[in-house]
């Protein structure tokens, strides 16, 4: 699985961010140890009080655990794995928390620790964390059978479509997934070897580059989005400019926003936000069906947990009945070895259903991940058909009016009186 790592502060803001049922499915907290607290935020507290005693500013080593898309890893996998993580960072037996999230048909394990040790008053020192982290992930791929990205073979084959959260934030602004926007971009760049090579590129998939305020060059697409090339091509922004030449060349943003009003128009703005309108409404759909699903499996987690408790209770007391309740009789018993061999009855009895409820619990927790999944499915095939339909609108004009001087009575008939699919879609 692939772990993320950070050493950092702020013990309450990662408490909250950690039990946020709003941003997630299923929130649990699996496991409260070293700390008198016994919930996240009181031990995130305890920690920072006694690191008030060091001179360790970042006091907490957080981690995440993220199975591949489209694997399902067990309780116990995540647990090797976090036990492996403590042994090669030097953390075994420090203070840890363990919380599980659910999400989008999705789960993933954060796991927090307590850099200092409390009998020593000094802070765990973990130099080269990533380059250990990522030895470790490769291992796990490999342990579990994993397909593995091309970034854990070799580290300079990292995938090229990560984005910033600023790049995320600046895509959900116009309904579009950054990574199709990233792939066009380190695509034109790719494919061109010249400046003018590279304008013309963009220029086909909807994008005019511009002299921009604060960069020197920016791509402003159809709705007056603008665009940092260098930071959606993943490259410096002096081989931007080494590249495509004198900014003074260029447009300002400005200008090229008025360009674009005037030859692009009215018309295909429209069907732009036409097809956000029939998206939205039917992801509200989508999203309704989401909140009532999350609801229903919050109440079988709920029952669960209080179905199995209730056995646990009745199958403990069925265990302590089998020892004598007669003083002279339990004496006997500890004589004759029948005490011993109850006790043993129990502890493997104890041990098997131990087992045999983590496996209950386990088979629901898959059954609700693959429910997730296939209502995120639903959603992410209605954000692809948005993607589809807004980069057919974001095409370059001259191709737009050609389009439009067709004689294809199907082409010719209003974007109203078309068929709305995606209004009949079951969610």
């Amino acid at each position: 699985m692939i772990i993320k790592a950070s050493q950092r502060a702020g013990g309450k803001a990662l408490a909250v961010h950690l039990m946020r049922d709003d941003e997630n499915d299923h929130v649990h907290v699996h496991e409260v140890r070293g700390f008198i607290g016994e919930d996240v935020e009181s031990a995130f507290r305890e920690a920072y009080a006694i690191s008030k005693g060091t001179r360790c500013p970042q006091f907490l080593f957080s981690c995440s655990f993220n199975p591949p898309e489209g694997e399902t890893a067990a309780v116990r996998d995540f647990e090797r794995a976090i036990a492996a993580t403590e042994e090669k960072l030097g953390l075994s037996g420090q203070p840890r928390v363990i919380v599980f999230h659910e999400k989008n048909g999705r789960r993933h394990a954060h796991c927090v620790w307590s850099r200092i040790k409390a009998n020593e008053m000094r802070a765990v020192n973990m130099p080269h964390f990533k380059m250990k982290l990522r030895d470790l992930t490769r291992e796990l791929f490999i342990e579990h059978g994993w397909k593995m990205p091309r970034g854990l073979v070799n580290s300079e084959e990292r995938n090229p479509l990560n984005f910033s959260r600023e790049e995320w934030q600046q895509a959900k602004r116009i309904s579009r997934d950054p990574k199709t926007i990233k792939a066009i971009f380190q695509d034109c760049w790719a494919i061109s070897d010249s400046g003018k090579a590279f304008v013309q590129a963009l220029e086909a998939r909807g994008y005019y580059v511009a002299r921009g305020d604060r960069r020197a060059f920016v791509a402003v697409d159809h709705l007056g989005e603008v665009y940092a090339i260098a930071r959606w091509a993943d490259v410096k922004t002096k081989e931007v400019n080494a590249r495509i030449g004198d900014p003074a060349a260029f447009s300002g943003v400005g200008e090229v926003k008025a360009t674009l009003a005037e030859k692009v128009g009215a018309k295909f703005r429209r069907f732009a936000f036409e097809a956000k309108a029939e998206f939205d409404e039917a992801r509200l759909g989508l999203l309704e069906q989401k909140r009532k699903l999350v609801g229903w499996q919050r109440h079988e987690r709920k029952f669960q947990m209080e179905l199995l408790a209730a056995r646990q209770v009745q199958e403990a007391r069925a265990r302590y009945e089998r020892f004598s309740k007669s003083l002279l009789k339990s004496i006997w018993d500890r004589i004759t070895g029948r005490h011993a061999q109850i006790r043993r009855q129990n502890e493997v009895e104890a041990a098997a259903r131990a087992e045999r409820d983590a496996a209950e619990r386990q088979a629901l927790i898959d059954r609700h991940l693959e429910e997730r999944r296939t209502l995120h499915r639903q959603v992410r095939a209605h954000e692809q058909r948005l993607d589809g339909q807004l980069a057919e609108f974001q095409c370059t004009p001259q191709r737009h009016a050609q389009r439009a001087q067709r004689t294809d009575p199907y082409e010719q008939v209003s974007m109203k009186q078309r068929p709305r699919r995606a209004r009949h879609l079951a969610p």
